[in-house]
């Protein structure tokens, strides 16, 4: 299993003002599987985001009977030194905060480089939009993560119109 979180360069741009029953919907929860996207749309392994304490988190998961269950983050510099790849928790600290999810940071288990990062649920929360970077968010990269299965329920969300 190959994961890259930063390899792809995606600009996704949204309405200046999205419906109601749109916006609701946007801030649908991102627990649950994701699928990271490479450039060319093909996802990347699979990551499970969860949630603790107020705070979001992501590992990864197995994705196919391939995957090598032995491999292990090398390159990680921190905690996770020489931890399995397969669980590894490589997305940590998010805190929802207007509307996105900010103030976490992102591990590329390829390199051991930390970014810090931000996640913005798209399309009804079915898509999300994570930006790694360097400092500032303008030096960085996003990628598209797709949602494997239904996205949560939103307690107050309003039914789209007839």
């Amino acid at each position: 299993m190959r994961f890259t979180p930063m390899l792809a360069v995606v600009l996704v741009a949204l309405p200046a003002s999205l419906p109601a029953a749109a916006a609701d919907t946007q801030l649908a929860s991102p627990v649950g599987l994701w699928q990271p996207l490479d450039s060319a749309g093909k996802p990347e392994g699979l990551i499970r985001i969860f949630e603790t304490n107020g705070l979001y988190y992501g590992r990864i998961e197995p994705s196919s009977p391939d995957d090598d269950r032995n491999a292990r983050c090398t390159r990680c510099s921190d905690d996770r030194h020489n931890q399995p790849i397969i669980g590894l928790v490589l997305l940590r600290h998010l805190r929802p905060q207007d509307g996105q999810y900010v103030g976490g940071d992102i591990l590329d288990p390829d390199t051991g480089r930390i970014y810090g990062c931000t996640l913005r649920l798209t399309h009804g929360g079915r898509d999300a939009v994570m930006r790694g970077f360097l400092g500032i968010s303008l030096l960085g990269h996003s990628q598209i993560w797709r949602r494997v299965g239904n996205p949560p329920r939103q307690l107050n969300a309003r039914p789209p119109p007839s």
